[in-house]
Protein backbone atom coordinates (compact mmCIF):
# COMPACT_ATOMS: atom_id res chain seq x y z
CA UNK A 1 0.00 0.00 0.00
CA UNK A 2 1.28 3.77 -0.66
CA UNK A 3 2.97 5.44 2.19
CA UNK A 4 0.38 8.15 4.07
CA UNK A 5 2.28 11.70 3.64
CA UNK A 6 0.63 14.08 6.22
CA UNK A 7 1.47 17.65 4.79
CA UNK A 8 0.99 20.54 2.37
CA UNK A 9 2.63 21.10 -0.87
CA UNK A 10 3.59 24.31 0.08
CA UNK A 11 5.68 23.61 3.00
CA UNK A 12 9.55 24.03 2.85
CA UNK A 13 9.95 20.44 5.41
CA UNK A 14 7.26 18.54 3.25
CA UNK A 15 8.98 19.65 -0.21
CA UNK A 16 12.10 18.91 1.56
CA UNK A 17 10.94 15.13 2.45
CA UNK A 18 8.79 14.66 -0.64
CA UNK A 19 12.20 15.40 -2.95
CA UNK A 20 13.35 11.97 -1.34
CA UNK A 21 10.31 10.13 -2.90
CA UNK A 22 10.46 11.53 -5.83
CA UNK A 23 14.34 10.77 -6.22
CA UNK A 24 13.29 7.03 -5.16
CA UNK A 25 10.04 6.60 -6.92
CA UNK A 26 7.90 6.05 -3.62
CA UNK A 27 4.46 6.26 -4.60
CA UNK A 28 2.43 7.80 -1.35
CA UNK A 29 -1.40 8.99 -0.72
CA UNK A 30 -0.65 12.98 0.17
CA UNK A 31 -3.54 13.75 3.41
CA UNK A 32 -3.53 17.64 3.28
CA UNK A 33 -3.15 19.38 6.18
CA UNK A 34 -5.94 22.55 6.26
CA UNK A 35 -5.58 24.24 9.54
CA UNK A 36 -8.99 25.77 9.20
CA UNK A 37 -10.07 21.95 9.02
CA UNK A 38 -10.94 20.53 12.47
CA UNK A 39 -11.27 16.69 11.29
CA UNK A 40 -7.98 16.69 9.43
CA UNK A 41 -6.43 18.16 12.25
CA UNK A 42 -8.05 15.85 15.13
CA UNK A 43 -6.90 13.31 13.00
CA UNK A 44 -3.28 14.53 12.36
CA UNK A 45 -3.04 15.40 15.73
CA UNK A 46 -3.61 10.87 16.22
CA UNK A 47 -0.58 10.99 14.14
CA UNK A 48 1.93 13.28 15.87
CA UNK A 49 0.51 15.21 18.58
CA UNK A 50 2.62 17.93 17.97
CA UNK A 51 1.05 18.56 14.62
CA UNK A 52 4.52 19.50 12.82
CA UNK A 53 4.39 18.45 9.36
CA UNK A 54 5.51 16.24 7.77
CA UNK A 55 4.62 12.91 9.18
CA UNK A 56 4.22 9.75 7.19
CA UNK A 57 2.84 6.31 8.28
CA UNK A 58 4.12 3.05 6.39
CA UNK A 59 3.03 -0.32 6.77
CA UNK A 60 1.57 1.18 10.60
CA UNK A 61 4.78 2.29 11.15
CA UNK A 62 4.78 6.52 11.59
CA UNK A 63 7.86 8.84 11.44
CA UNK A 64 8.19 12.28 11.87
CA UNK A 65 10.66 14.72 10.86
CA UNK A 66 12.01 15.61 7.47
CA UNK A 67 15.57 14.02 8.11
CA UNK A 68 14.38 11.11 9.53
CA UNK A 69 11.12 10.49 7.08
CA UNK A 70 14.13 10.86 4.13
CA UNK A 71 16.66 8.41 5.69
CA UNK A 72 13.84 5.81 6.41
CA UNK A 73 13.25 6.15 2.55
CA UNK A 74 16.97 6.28 1.54
CA UNK A 75 17.01 2.74 3.28
CA UNK A 76 13.55 1.22 2.81
CA UNK A 77 12.92 2.36 -0.52
CA UNK A 78 16.36 2.68 -2.41
CA UNK A 79 16.26 2.97 -5.90
CA UNK A 80 19.85 2.82 -6.60
CA UNK A 81 21.34 6.29 -5.67
CA UNK A 82 22.33 6.84 -1.76
CA UNK A 83 20.77 9.85 -0.74
CA UNK A 84 22.69 8.96 2.46
CA UNK A 85 26.30 8.41 0.86
CA UNK A 86 28.07 5.39 1.54
CA UNK A 87 31.46 6.63 2.43
CA UNK A 88 31.16 7.69 6.14
CA UNK A 89 33.34 10.71 5.69
CA UNK A 90 30.54 11.94 2.98
CA UNK A 91 27.82 11.02 4.91
CA UNK A 92 29.19 13.18 7.48
CA UNK A 93 29.21 16.19 5.74
CA UNK A 94 25.75 15.27 3.98
CA UNK A 95 24.33 14.96 7.63
CA UNK A 96 26.02 18.97 8.54
CA UNK A 97 24.97 20.35 5.09
CA UNK A 98 21.52 19.27 5.86
CA UNK A 99 21.74 20.86 9.84
CA UNK A 100 23.02 23.95 7.92
CA UNK A 101 20.17 24.15 5.37
CA UNK A 102 17.60 23.45 8.22
CA UNK A 103 18.64 25.90 11.10
CA UNK A 104 20.91 28.65 9.35
CA UNK A 105 18.36 29.33 6.41
CA UNK A 106 15.51 27.68 6.71
CA UNK A 107 14.48 28.85 10.48
CA UNK A 108 15.57 32.42 10.06
CA UNK A 109 13.70 32.26 6.80
CA UNK A 110 10.55 31.19 8.46
CA UNK A 111 11.26 33.57 11.23
CA UNK A 112 10.92 36.69 8.96
CA UNK A 113 7.83 34.98 7.34
CA UNK A 114 5.88 34.16 10.58
CA UNK A 115 6.61 37.79 12.49
CA UNK A 116 4.80 38.96 9.68
CA UNK A 117 1.76 37.01 10.36
CA UNK A 118 1.44 38.21 13.75
CA UNK A 119 -0.83 40.59 15.02
CA UNK A 120 1.34 44.05 15.04
CA UNK A 121 2.18 44.34 19.01
CA UNK A 122 3.47 40.96 19.10
CA UNK A 123 6.01 41.17 16.05
CA UNK A 124 9.28 41.03 17.18
CA UNK A 125 11.70 43.82 15.14
CA UNK A 126 15.25 42.85 16.40
CA UNK A 127 14.46 39.40 16.20
CA UNK A 128 13.94 39.75 12.47
CA UNK A 129 16.89 41.88 11.63
CA UNK A 130 18.48 39.16 13.10
CA UNK A 131 17.57 36.16 11.10
CA UNK A 132 17.84 38.17 8.13
CA UNK A 133 21.85 39.06 9.18
CA UNK A 134 22.36 35.20 9.95
CA UNK A 135 20.54 34.61 6.36
CA UNK A 136 22.94 36.78 4.78
CA UNK A 137 25.78 35.06 6.62
CA UNK A 138 24.65 31.86 5.28
CA UNK A 139 24.59 33.33 1.67
CA UNK A 140 28.45 34.52 1.94
CA UNK A 141 29.37 31.21 3.42
CA UNK A 142 27.41 29.26 0.82
CA UNK A 143 28.96 30.68 -1.47
CA UNK A 144 31.89 29.99 -0.66
CA UNK A 145 31.02 26.35 0.02
CA UNK A 146 29.72 26.22 -3.67
CA UNK A 147 32.77 27.29 -5.31
CA UNK A 148 33.99 24.00 -5.67
CA UNK A 149 30.93 21.98 -5.01
CA UNK A 150 28.48 20.92 -7.70
CA UNK A 151 25.67 19.56 -4.95
CA UNK A 152 25.87 20.46 -1.44
CA UNK A 153 28.42 17.82 0.02
CA UNK A 154 29.84 17.04 -3.38
CA UNK A 155 29.31 15.46 -6.70
CA UNK A 156 26.39 13.71 -5.86
CA UNK A 157 22.85 14.96 -5.02
CA UNK A 158 21.85 13.91 -1.54
CA UNK A 159 20.33 14.78 1.83
CA UNK A 160 22.05 17.60 2.08
CA UNK A 161 20.42 19.08 -1.58
CA UNK A 162 16.94 17.74 -0.75
CA UNK A 163 17.17 20.21 2.28
CA UNK A 164 18.72 23.15 -0.01
CA UNK A 165 15.86 23.34 -2.47
CA UNK A 166 13.11 24.73 -0.51
CA UNK A 167 15.48 26.50 1.99
CA UNK A 168 16.73 28.31 -0.66
CA UNK A 169 14.03 28.69 -2.64
CA UNK A 170 11.84 30.34 0.45
CA UNK A 171 14.75 32.04 1.51
CA UNK A 172 15.30 33.93 -1.32
CA UNK A 173 11.95 34.92 -1.47
CA UNK A 174 12.41 36.32 1.89
CA UNK A 175 15.69 38.09 1.37
CA UNK A 176 16.86 38.10 -2.00
CA UNK A 177 20.21 36.30 -2.85
CA UNK A 178 22.78 39.22 -3.55
CA UNK A 179 23.88 38.64 -7.43
CA UNK A 180 27.31 38.78 -6.00
CA UNK A 181 27.03 35.55 -4.58
CA UNK A 182 27.43 33.81 -8.29
CA UNK A 183 28.37 30.23 -7.12
CA UNK A 184 25.27 29.93 -4.34
CA UNK A 185 22.72 31.62 -7.30
CA UNK A 186 24.17 28.55 -9.36
CA UNK A 187 23.53 26.00 -7.01
CA UNK A 188 19.78 27.62 -6.70
CA UNK A 189 19.68 27.01 -9.99
CA UNK A 190 20.78 23.52 -10.45
CA UNK A 191 18.53 22.57 -7.48
CA UNK A 192 15.29 24.42 -9.38
CA UNK A 193 16.08 22.03 -12.65
CA UNK A 194 16.58 19.06 -10.31
CA UNK A 195 13.45 16.54 -11.63
CA UNK A 196 12.40 15.82 -8.08
CA UNK A 197 12.85 19.79 -7.05
CA UNK A 198 11.18 21.06 -10.14
CA UNK A 199 8.10 18.64 -9.03
CA UNK A 200 7.65 20.12 -5.88
CA UNK A 201 7.57 23.44 -7.07
CA UNK A 202 5.16 22.76 -9.86
CA UNK A 203 2.74 20.98 -6.90
CA UNK A 204 3.07 24.38 -4.92
CA UNK A 205 2.17 26.25 -7.33
CA UNK A 206 -1.03 26.86 -7.12
CA UNK A 207 -0.80 27.70 -3.15
CA UNK A 208 1.92 30.60 -4.14
CA UNK A 209 -0.87 32.85 -2.85
CA UNK A 210 -0.19 31.96 1.23
CA UNK A 211 2.93 33.65 0.99
CA UNK A 212 2.77 36.72 3.50
CA UNK A 213 5.76 38.57 1.85
CA UNK A 214 5.67 40.83 -1.33
CA UNK A 215 8.01 39.31 -4.08
CA UNK A 216 9.19 40.52 -6.59
CA UNK A 217 10.44 37.49 -8.62
CA UNK A 218 8.74 34.33 -7.37
CA UNK A 219 10.81 32.44 -9.53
Amino acid sequence: MPITFYGHRFSAYCQKALVAFYEHGVDYTLRAIDFENPEILSEFEDVWRLKRMPAIIDDGRTLVESTIIIEYIDVRYNSGHHLIPQDPEIALETRFMDRFFDNYVSTPQMTVVFDVLREQPDRDPYGVNKAIELLETSYGWLNDKMASRHWAAGDDFTLADCAAGPALFYAHWTHPIDRKYSHLHAYRDRLMERPSFARCIEEARPYRHLFPLEVVHMD
